[in-house]
């Protein structure tokens, strides 16, 4: 009996060690005890690259991520300066069941895949004019450029999640025509254009950026998860509504646009946007109503001092699609402004949800929503940490802003394809 009962107190001491040896990673992303906000999700990346499968705790400390202490990873988080901690099993423990009370406002989702991630961009372009090229540099995270001739042979079938940035959909240049018709770059641009067009047999700019907008709507409805900022998002909604109807003046395609555009637009085949009204006058730089860029310097008098958008507050365990769009260590974000700089409330349909939103001028900045099986977001604005990104502005060095709230956003959204979804609770 003696001896038996040495040999499980033998057996319960190893088993305690081997328990007390088992450890975590874990990385806080709050605002006090993080270095690195933007490449701490590089991290989660690259562990999730490696097979490591990564908890990402929601409302915990600012949407913390924890995984098994891996030496590989642990060498990553200090190589890239990314503040971490090892945490036992025991303490795991209790940080799970402190998020799993049905009063806390957290849950845990857990990442299992490396999202294959593409960016709708030409090659020519320069980096700093894309905030997520930028973003997904800085941290490290890779990606692939795809253009016109990519998206038309169906590449996109390799991709979980696709970005498009400062495009136009409409096939108007940008509408840069007025201030930038003289320049080179707007020139090449055209022609560089033109030609991707004739060789896919199209007799227009437009027609070529349709085809390639119901390809990236394809996309998404299989399944795919689509994230815009800037001039993508209206003008992608707009050419959409737009199919079938020349909405082009003489100075974008050689001849006048339809005088009936505005009563043909088919506002059923918009991903987020509904009665909204063409801007018709090359000379303007604007597509439509739908961007709030005007109304809220003329009506509004936003001036940057006060320009600050607010997250919503999602319920976690409810709601988990949001809640992780939404992660951040702070609720109110910088504005900052663009092509597109916000989304005017009257011109959302009923089914968009809104993320974030700036009250005083009345307007979305952050909306999300969903299309056949899969999911598109749209944030507007250029460049989180370039309040009036213009033409030929230097590009913004996120070594600077390595805890950027505002870029923070669109990680949230390059790890979203990784997550494990729960299905909605009732």
């Amino acid at each position: 009996m003696i001896k038996i009962r040495s040999l499980f107190v033998l057996l319960m001491a190893v088993l305690y060690s081997f328990t007390a040896m088992a450890s975590k990673i874990f990385i806080p992303m709050d605002a006090d005890d993080q270095a690195n906000h933007l490449k701490a999700y590089g991290v989660a990346y690259a562990a999730l690259k490696a097979n490591v499968a990564v908890d990402w705790l929601l409302n915990y400390k600012g949407g913390s991520f924890c995984m098994d202490n891996v030496e590989s990873m642990e060498r990553l988080c200090k190589l890239r300066g990314v503040t971490y901690e090892v945490i036992s099993d025991g303490q795991y423990v209790g940080i799970v069941n402190e998020i799993s009370n049905p009063d806390y406002n957290g849950d845990i989702i857990k990442l299992e895949k490396a999202p294959r991630i593409a960016v709708y961009t030409p090659l020519n372009k320069e980096p700093w004019d894309d905030a997520v090229t930028l973003v997904l540099t800085y941290a490290e995270i890779p990606f692939d450029k795809i253009y016109d001739d990519e998206v038309l042979a169906d590449d996109l079938a390799k991709y979980d999640w696709l970005h498009l940035h400062h495009e136009d959909f409409t096939g108007q240049y940008g509408k840069f025509w007025a201030q930038f018709r003289n320049t080179a770059w707007y020139q090449n641009d055209q022609k560089t254009a033109e030609a991707i067009a004739a060789k896919h047999g199209f007799n227009k700019v437009s027609q070529l950026q349709l085809a390639v907008a119901k390809k990236i709507r394809d996309f998404v409805a299989g399944g795919g998860y689509m994230f815009a900022m800037c001039s993508a998002t209206d003008t992608y909604d707009i050419a959409l509504a737009a199919e079938g109807t020349d909405i082009c003046d003489v100075p974008f395609d050689g001849d006048p646009m339809d005088p009936a555009a505005q009563q043909k637009l088919d506002f059923t085949k918009c991903f987020a946007f509904k009665d909204f009204r063409l801007e018709t006058n090359p000379y303007v730089y604007e597509y439509s109503d739908i961007d709030n860029t005007n109304p809220r310097m003329q009506t509004y008098h936003v001036v940057p001092t006060s320009d600050y958008f607010t997250l919503f507050t999602f319920s976690a365990k409810f709601d988990p699609v949001p809640t992780m769009l939404c992660q951040d260590h702070t609720t109110t974000i910088k504005g900052f402004m663009g092509q597109t700089t916000a989304f005017r409330n009257e011109v959302l349909k009923s089914s968009v949800l809104v993320m974030g939103d700036y009250k005083p001028a009345n307007e979305a900045r952050y909306i999300h929503g969903e299309y056949g099986k899969g999911t598109w977001t749209f944030y507007g604005g250029h460049d989180p940490e370039a309040y009036e990104h213009k033409v030929g502005d230097p590009p913004t060095d996120l070594n600077l802003h390595p805890n950027s709230p505002g870029y923070r956003l669109i990680l949230n959204n390059v790890l979203f394809p990784a997550a494990k979804k729960k299905p909605r609770k009732t």
